[in-house]
C-alpha cells in the first residue's frame, strides 16, 4: 500500500535528514527511498523550496573532478523541523488511537 507523503512532511523527512548531516541530493533521495517511495525529480523541487524558504543553504564540494552541491539546515529549518515533528507526533498519536481501538467517542 502507498500512503501519499504531503509537502509538509517531505519538507520534515528532507529536513531531519539534513539534522543528522549535511548531504548532496543523490544522497539524500537514495536515503528517502529507503523508507518511502519517492522520486527524485519530486525531491529537487523539495530542496530548491526549503532553500528559497531559508530553511537550507547550500555549498560546493569539489568531488571526482566536479562540484557536488550540498545542503545544510539552517536555525530556521531546525525551528520547522520541531514544528513538523511536533505535528507528526500528534497526527501519529490519533491515527494509533482508532487502529488500536482506542477511540471510544462513535461506540
Amino acid at each position: 500500500m502507498k500512503i501519499p507523503v504531503n509537502a509538509d512532511l517531505l519538507d520534515g523527512l528532507v529536513l531531519a535528514l539534513l539534522n543528522q548531516q549535511d548531504n548532496y541530493g543523490y544522497a539524500i533521495t537514495q536515503a528517502m527511498q529507503a523508507a518511502i517511495p519517492v522520486s527524485e525529480s519530486t525531491l529537487y523541487p523539495v530542496l530548491r523550496r526549503l532553500k528559497k524558504a531559508g530553511l537550507v543553504i547550500t555549498y560546493d564540494h569539489p568531488f571526482q573532478g566536479r562540484n557536488r552541491r550540498y545542503y545544510q539546515i539552517t536555525d530556521p529549518g531546525k525551528e520547522r523541523l520541531t514544528e513538523v515533528t511536533a505535528e507528526w507526533n500528534h497526527y501519529k498519536q490519533q491515527l494509533d488511537q482508532i487502529f488500536k481501538g482506542g477511540n471510544q467517542e462513535y461506540e
